[in-house]
């Protein structure tokens, strides 16, 4: 009854988006003036029907209904809960459902909030959101039923890929989920502006909240997909340049730039082309994204093996989403004007810069993905990664760090650098004294010296836009710049340093022997068998000592699950504040030996937490945006209040 309720409130959430659409096109009529009334309504009964087949969804995985084939085929009755839960995200149907739902709500909130948009251009972005809502609604229904049926259940499920059995899981796809759909609404702004050929900074005010939401679940979802790769897989990198890392990398690289557009737009009246074609760009990666994962084509652990039917009904939606969005800003790019004028040394000219610059980064891991699968169509085997990624993308990010540097110390519309070189002095002094430190201490590549001496730079010019400020009254916003970059300087000395100085070893104990690795020594003190609620293992107990310090104890597993039957890896992590000992227990060798693979890598726990202030600083940035633009609602109903009752 549960699946038959979802499935229901799904077809009535599909019947609304076409109503949705129907009307809002009309309504930009003059005959259909009238239905203009009824399209907010709709989007927010269509979101919350949406949400109730997603709940109907997540119940029928609670319970493991197995007469339900997804969940036949995604979990088993004796997996945790909050694994079986997951699992209603963890599979192809129940990820797109999550997809819809969260677009659905996201319309409905659109529709409920937003009144700073002329009332033509809030219905064509409604009628976007709908339109595209609504390829979804037509791909779950006729292509991946997730309320589908068995005609004999099974006496159990086949579970989930154990990799995934992980609270990572139950973060990372939301997260993503989250951005994905934001950069939805930002496309479906963009789509109404272009229709109504109102482009404006009253647009870019409205479009940012969205796109800083949609940044700031995106950085989230990434940095919580590389730790996950990081701790699960047991290779012991951060990040791989697999495809489908590459596919949430691709649209945050989008709507870094597209952020830094809107806010030109909405603060100076500039960037208006640059705004709509990346509110465009950004979200065609986030479907190019969803085509890579969900299409079949990509062999990997993130991916959903689906079947090529099912991939070329999302290549058919990304062509008619992203096809049509482009077509019509080129029939009306023509009369969007570019704003104000400014100069080359001006903030926006830096501004301009950075999106260029990202814009070639974003080319680049495009291509470096893209052109695997194109060279296997046609019969060759062609393998891109870091040799073609690192060099190649640092010939863009190098100089882009050094825009991130000086940009915002310059003054609107037109600036001298002579004015902000003392600013820079101490920067360039901090490069200049980290380079020649690490250049002393040796065993690294050009990269990670370059990634080291300019994260230093950069960490120092974050906080330069605060000097002569009065702290207390600083905006919000700039709190949230100065963070979000010391952020990136934060995760640029992690990358460099894990690079430059890890140290591995790969060892055969036998137990009570000892080897050491960087600071640490390590010995074997025993291997256990040991039993979790769906799998068995065996344990290595380490007894390592950091520096001559105290004893500790790591416990790497050798996991089998059996449902389905599957062998994994689980590292042990041990943190301090200077790096991390990671260990991983292998196979038993000959004479009683035990392979045991460890690392030591300094500060790599910076990555992830530039990550989290990267995406802090979003978060102080919409707070400051949000509160400012209800001050201003404030302010002009107050004006409106007192000219009305001044007329009478």
């Amino acid at each position: 009854m549960i699946a038959e309720l979802g499935l229901a409130a799904l077809w009535l959430a599909a019947a609304l988006a076409v109503l949705q659409l129907v009307g809002g096109a009309l309504a930009l009529t003059a005959r259909g003036s009238a239905l203009g009334d009824v399209v907010r309504p709709v989007a927010v009964v269509q979101g919350l029907l949406a949400l109730v087949a997603f709940a109907a969804l997540i119940r029928v995985f609670a319970v493991t209904d197995l007469s339900v084939k997804l969940v036949a085929l995604n979990s088993h009755s004796m997996k945790p809960l909050v694994f079986k839960i997951a699992a209603a995200w963890g599979n192809h149907e129940g990820s797109m459902l999550l997809w819809v739902t969260v677009m659905g709500l996201a319309g409905g909130f659109v529709a409920l909030v937003e009144r700073r948009l002329p009332e033509r251009t809030m219905l064509a972005t409604l009628a976007g959101q709908a339109f595209v809502s609504l390829g979804f609604y037509a791909f779950l229904l006729i292509a991946s039923n997730p309320f589908e049926r068995l005609a004999t259940p099974p006496a159990e499920g086949n579970g989930l890929n154990p990799l995934l059995q992980d609270l990572g899981l139950a973060f990372h796809p939301p997260t993503l989920y989250l951005g994905y759909v934001g950069l939805s609404v930002a496309f479906s702004f963009a789509i109404g502006a272009l229709v109504t050929r109102e482009v404006g900074p009253a647009f870019a005010r409205a479009m940012r909240p969205w796109v800083l939401g949609a940044w700031i679940f995106l950085t989230l979802g990434i940095t919580a997909g590389s730790y996950w790769a990081y701790y699960e897989l047991g290779w012991g990198g951060w990040w791989f340049w697999d495809p489908v890392e590459n596919a949430s990398l691709m649209p945050w690289l989008a709507a870094t730039a597209l952020l830094h557009s809107c806010g030109v737009l909405a603060a100076r009246n500039a960037l208006r082309a640059w705004t709509i074609m990346l509110g465009v760009v950004a979200f065609s990666m986030s479907m190019v994204g969803t085509f890579l994962v969900r299409s079949g084509i990509l062999t990997s652990v993130h991916a959903f093996a689906v079947d090529p039917q099912r991939g070329t009904f999302i290549l058919a939606l990304l062509a008619i989403n992203i096809g049509g969005a482009l077509t019509l800003f080129g029939l009306r790019a023509g009369t969007v004007t570019e704003g104000e004028r400014f100069t080359v040394v001006s903030r926006e000219g830096a501004l301009v810069m950075n999106n260029v610059l990202l814009s070639a980064i974003l080319g680049i891991v495009l291509f470096g993905t893209l052109y695997p699968l194109a060279a296997e169509a046609m019969g060759a085997k062609v393998s891109v990664g870091p040799p073609y990624f690192n060099p190649v993308s640092a010939l863009f990010f190098v100089p882009m760090l050094v825009v991130l540097a000086v940009g915002p110390l310059l003054r609107w519309r037109q600036d001298k650098l002579d004015r902000i070189g003392k600013r820079l002095a101490l920067p360039a002094a901090m490069v200049v004294v980290a380079l020649l430190a690490v250049l002393m201490i040796g065993g690294a590549g050009l990269l990670p010296y370059l990634g080291l001496a300019l994260g230093a730079g950069l960490a120092v010019a974050s906080f330069l836009p605060l000097r002569d400020r009065n702290l207390r009254r600083t905006p919000l916003p700039i709190w949230g710049m100065v963070i979000a970059h010391f952020g990136v300087a934060v995760a640029l000395l992690g990358m460099a340093s894990e690079s430059a100085y890890s140290v591995e070893r790969l060892v055969a104990l036998r137990v009570g022997e000892s080897t050491a690795v960087g600071p640490w020594s390590v010995r074997l003190a025993s291997v256990d068998p040991v039993a979790g609620p769906n799998w068995t293992a065996l344990e290595g107990k380490l007894e390592v000592r950091y520096a001559r310090g105290a004893v500790e104890i790591a416990r790497p597993q050798a996991r089998n699950f059996w449902a389905p039957a599957q062998q994994t890896s689980e590292s042990a992590l041990l943190t301090r504040w200077n790096g991390q000992l990671y260990s991983v227990l292998g196979e038993e060798a000959s004479d009683n030996r035990w392979q045991i693979r460890l690392w030591w890598k300094p500060f790599v726990t910076l990555i992830w937490l530039g990550g989290m202030l990267i995406a802090l600083g979003g978060v102080l940035a919409v707070i400051g945006h949000v509160l400012s633009d209800w001050r201003r609602i404030v302010a002009c109903s107050r004006i409106a209040d007192r000219r009305e009752s001044q007329g009478r």
